[in-house]
């Protein structure tokens, strides 16, 4: 590849900001874009009408090429492809139980997450998919331009291929404004991995049916529209770059200090922005911030491992579920797809339905006018590296008739019993649909006031939004519902947030 002479200035690249700055400022002016969101929703609702999916519950014994292998017991496909079910058994001497076993979707394929983005007007706008998913309360949420598991890209189901793929399997052909692997739930899923890459291109893109060109401040501002956005845009949505306005001009990127000190009574939109900003500073700095991380994963001590689906402790099989002795946490069971509008019209699959509805949610505050927000890092045994950075709550309620009383999270009822005025956002959105049956969780993010003293437990810290930014660039730093509160929070820039330079 031809490059400038060695010496030459024109051999460097730079640090890009315009393409933060333009994400930003879509956020901040949710109403520029190239129809309106009463348009979308037109669309959107008239697309759901023409959308004649039938997904109804079945008896193991209806899948078609899955089978429940000998002697194993484990819940697989006869392709050896998508995912299997199989048995966990985990131990954590240092935690509230020691020790437990569970089922576990084994997906150990990459998937690919991606966001394809364009420019209409000056303002970049997120090409979003109307997609039916057999998971889904309410059948069709907005997904991310590519959604498909590498059994899905590569039609091991024999099915239509994946419309605009190559825009990310060929991403260095146009601008990359993001491309990470991330984690998906550790609870459910065993060491499993996407990649969330967004991708903005100047070429014709021709619009087939079921995407849509919303801007990206139109997207975030759906996030508050109860299982609209689904979970795979979110955690891609979390990795878009964002930067903080100057004082020498609302949009002006030039260096010079993000948005002007704090004043009293100022929305959560400005000191959200100066969070954006390091040169505001932050409560702890970056080294004391992976200090503590990386200490905390070097000093775990629990262990998981797969073991067969029939030997897992505590869990009965039925003609039609897998379930836990107690009847919580949650099942296992089947359901069969008739649809029109995905890759394959017919398909059978095993999917887990939770018992109970989660909740998670961020603590934020105000400190030196900087907003943070309090994460833990959290444990899950399908993870990778068994810790990331979690939601300062994250728990199924009702799991904890069955557990002892010091499994229940901390800031639990802080939470769930804010006064209306502390809550920033608080909406219902679903889980992941592919793998996952009607289940759904609770977002919220909960301001205390600025006087508010809390001290910060041994696995909690409070960051600033910059901080979260920069980690998310990262593999297996921040959990799954971490980067959906990050992108919810991300969305308080816009109206909701208030004026914010």
């Amino acid at each position: 590849m031809p490059h400038a002479l060695p010496g030459s200035a024109d051999v460097l690249t730079r640090p890009e900001i315009r393409s933060a700055a333009r994400i930003t400022r879509s956020v901040y002016e949710a109403d520029r874009a190239v129809a309106s969101l009463e348009v979308f929703h037109a669309w959107f609702a008239a697309y759901v009408e023409t959308e004649s999916s039938e997904i109804r519950r079945i008896p193991f014994t209806e899948l078609k090429g899955w089978r429940f292998e000998e002697p194993h017991g484990n819940l697989v496909h006869e392709s050896g492809k998508f995912f299997s079910v199989q048995g966990l058994r985990v131990r954590n001497a240092s935690g509230a139980v020691p020790e437990w076993d569970q089922p576990i979707i084994h997906q150990p394929e990459i998937g690919v997450l991606g966001i394809l983005v364009k420019e209409f007007d000056g303002i970049p706008h997120c090409l979003m998919q109307a997609k039916m998913e057999p998971g889904n309360h309410n059948r069709v949420q907005l997904s991310p331009t590519v959604q498909a598991t590498r059994s899905n890209y590569t039609q091991v189901h024999g099915g239509r291929p994946v419309p605009y793929l190559d825009f990310f399997r060929n991403a260095s052909r146009h601008r990359i404004l993001a491309d990470v692997l991330q984690s998906e739930q550790g609870s459910w899923f065993y060491r499993k991995r996407n990649r969330n890459i967004i991708v903005e291109t100047r070429d014709d893109v021709e619009l087939l049916d079921g995407f849509y060109w919303l801007s990206v401040g139109q997207l975030h501002a759906l996030l508050s529209s109860p299982d609209l956005v689904n979970m795979d845009s979110r955690t891609v949505m979390a990795c878009f770059p964002f930067a903080s306005p100057s004082p020498s001009g609302r949009w002006a990127f030039d260096g010079a200090p993000a948005a002007r000190r704090p004043a009293k009574g100022e929305s959560i939109g400005s000191t959200l922005a100066r969070s954006l900003d390091p040169r505001y500073g932050a409560l702890h700095s970056a080294g004391s911030v992976r200090n503590w991380f990386t200490g905390a994963r070097a000093g775990f001590t629990g262990e998981a491992r797969l073991v067969d689906l029939g030997s897992v402790r505590g869990w009965q099989r039925s003609d039609d579920r897998i379930s836990h002795d107690h009847g919580v946490f949650f099942d296992v069971m089947a359901v069969d797809v008739q649809t029109g509008s995905r890759e394959v019209s017919n398909w059978t699959q095993p999917v887990i339905e939770a018992r109970g509805q989660g909740v998670a949610a961020f603590l934020v505050q105000r400190i030196g006018g900087v907003l943070h927000v309090l994460v833990r890092v959290g444990s899950e045994p399908g993870f990778m590296d068994a810790i990331e950075l979690a939601p300062t709550v994250q728990c199924t309620p009702e799991n904890y008739a069955v557990l002892p009383a010091e499994a229940a999270p901390p800031f639990l009822d802080e939470v769930l019993h804010a006064p209306p005025d502390a809550v920033r956002f608080d909406t219902v959105l679903s889980e992941e649909g592919g793998r996952f049956f009607h289940t759904r969780s609770r977002y919220l993010i909960v301001e205390l006031p600025p006087e508010r003293e809390l001290a910060e437990p041994d696995d909690f810290r409070w960051l600033a939004v910059h901080q979260l930014s920069s980690l998310v660039q990262h593999s297996n730093y921040l959990n799954i519902q971490a980067r959906t509160l990050l992108t919810c929070l991300h969305s308080l820039l816009g109206p909701a947030g208030g004026e914010c330079t």
